[in-house]
């Protein structure tokens, strides 16, 4: 991980409100949604690099910056929430012209680092959508990235007779807009036909005709 990353990450962070003011009129587009919780103050885009399941480093601001990019804490060993909400997204995101779905991304950070290797990772995410990405790091590591994030810390539970275990995590998905910051988490729960509703206009552009025909918009 980059060298000073907790530092330059609570910065990014702290720093939201004043450069939120800073948005042009060309950003006005870029909404809260209904469908999710609106964030009293948006939140830019972190920088931080983590390992990606090609074993290589991921970059995630520079990687991602101009996307619609979905970022969420989990495993793979989780019984609901992660499947779920991955599940849901990727079929959204089939749904949309090839042009939108090119400018649209999933980043998953996985909470259970000793289980889920790099290879187990990649497996799990290409279960729903192949270009998905998914990051490792070590705790410490994740750890100072749910604090910037001002997310709740994730921490293992007591283990079960047969070894298993389950991982305690936030459960919202932060949603970062094409232009760079979050207005809006979506909390466990949000149905996949409210993703359709909200999906579209968070890559801001008005709905289709077809769309307000059929109830999506």
């Amino acid at each position: 991980m980059q060298i000073g990353f907790l530092c330059r990450a609570i910065a990014l962070v702290a720093c939201a409100a004043a450069a939120a003011t800073a948005c042009t009129s060309d950003q006005s587009k870029y909404i809260a949604q209904g469908h999710g919780v609106s964030l009293p103050v948006p939140i830019p885009r972190p920088a931080f690099t983590l390992t990606a399941t090609d074993g290589k480093p991921f970059a995630f601001a520079e990687r991602t910056t101009g996307k619609l990019t979905f970022l969420l804490f989990g495993y793979t060993h989780c019984p609901d929430v992660c499947p779920v909400h991955v599940a849901n997204i990727a079929e959204v995101l089939r749904t949309l012209p090839f042009d939108e779905r090119q400018r649209a991304t999933l980043v998953f950070v996985t909470t259970d680092p000793d289980r889920d290797s790099l290879p187990v990772l990649g497996r799990w995410l290409a279960n729903f959508d192949s270009t998905f990405v998914g990051l490792r790091g070590t705790k410490a590591e994740i750890e100072a990235l749910e604090y910037a994030l001002q997310i709740a810390p994730s921490g293992r539970g007591p283990s079960n007779p047969d070894g298993t275990y389950e991982v305690g995590h936030a459960a919202q998905v932060i949603v970062f807009q094409p232009d760079n910051f979050a207005r809006t988490i979506y909390p466990f729960g949000v149905r996949q036909a409210e993703w359709a509703k909200d999906i579209p206009k968070l890559l801001g552009r008005p709905p289709t005709l077809i769309e307000r025909l059929t109830g999506r918009s």
